[in-house]
């Protein structure tokens, strides 16, 4: 398989409590729960490989079950996948708790296998070639940070664009040493508050404040507000869809990141990226899964004649 996108990072279990009634803190709240494979750079992977690129994915998993789970959900998306098996070793999870409009309360996650990912397996020969073979490799946070430092370093070295998907405020920072040579950070806002060290009082203010923090190029995004992206060229500025139900937020970013990484890499401008980005969220918010399942480069077409224009505001 020739590989235009290699995606390594997360890709492990989502488990979700829906909350049926008005959340009720510090009491049992009656609710339903729901299992799938997902994680930062396997739900953009499926997304990418739906939308028409081959990708390889390569992940560390462990020998049961729920690693199982993930290698059949990796196949019904179209993806190469090429795990880093610890087949002692329990496959990452995510648990959260959803609100009945599908917002987060609190979620919790058990991703210790990941750290076992360092720095010296991307010297494995298997990874060497599949670097070798990409076009663009998109990574996450859940890795270590020694590992994504060299990561995005090997990419530098081979003349290889990276984007890198900012999972949580806690996880941002281990980017911090390889922003040098990321590509492009996707964030959200909370996350970039992290990464900035601060929030500024307009939208318009997070490309300054995360320039001089070495952010080269990013997007973030703050659920049903605006989001902004910029680069080396300038910055633009979007208003989401007015969604009349949100079947779930997980993997939206995720999605977000998709979409206009997809438009990226054929070519668009900034402006077009984030609408791209932005229509691809859309579809994954009225899906009650990680991922739209249905997505295809048509039905991203289609969700992108919804989309406002983006402002370029520099």
């Amino acid at each position: 398989m020739t590989v235009e996108i290699l995606a390594i990072g997360g890709a492990h279990i989502d488990r979700r409590g829906r909350i049926f009634g008005d959340t009720k803190p510090g009491a049992s709240n009656p609710g339903a729960w729901f299992e799938e494979a997902g994680g930062g750079v396997f739900n953009a992977a499926r997304n990418l490989s739906r939308l028409g690129h081959k990708v390889r994915l390569i992940a560390p998993r462990g020998g049961d079950a729920a690693g199982q789970m993930v290698a059949d959900a990796a196949d019904r998306a179209g993806l190469d996948d090429q795990p880093v098996m610890f087949l002692d070793r329990a496959t990452p999870s995510y648990t959260a708790i959803l609100e009945r409009d599908g917002n987060l309360v609190i979620a919790l996650a058990d991703m210790a296998l990941y750290d076992a990912f360092t720095a010296r397996r991307l010297k494995a020969r298997s990874l060497r070639d599949s670097l070798a073979l990409a076009t663009h490799v998109l990574t996450d946070a859940n890795l270590p940070a020694d590992t994504l430092t060299a990561l995005a370093s090997s990419c530098h070295a081979a003349g290889k664009g990276i984007s890198a998907i900012a999972i949580s405020p806690a996880k941002v920072i281990k980017f911090r040493a390889a922003l040098p040579h990321i590509s492009h950070l996707f964030m959200n806002g909370a996350e970039a508050e992290v990464m900035a060290g601060g929030r500024p009082d307009t939208p318009e203010g997070w490309p300054t404040m995360l320039r001089a923090q070495g952010v080269m190029a990013g997007t973030v995004t703050s659920g049903s507000g605006p989001t902004i992206a910029f680069d080396h060229d300038g910055i633009a500025l979007i208003e989401p869809l007015s969604l009349e139900t949100i079947a779930d937020v997980t993997g939206a970013g995720d999605a977000f990141a998709a979409g206009f990484l997809d438009a990226r890499l054929a070519g668009a401008s900034l402006s077009d990226a984030l609408r791209h980005g932005t229509a691809s969220a859309a579809l994954t918010l009225a899906s009650p899964h990680a991922t739209d399942e249905n997505l295809s480069a048509e039905r991203l077409l289609s969700q992108l004649a919804l989309v406002p224009p983006a402002r370029f505001l520099s």
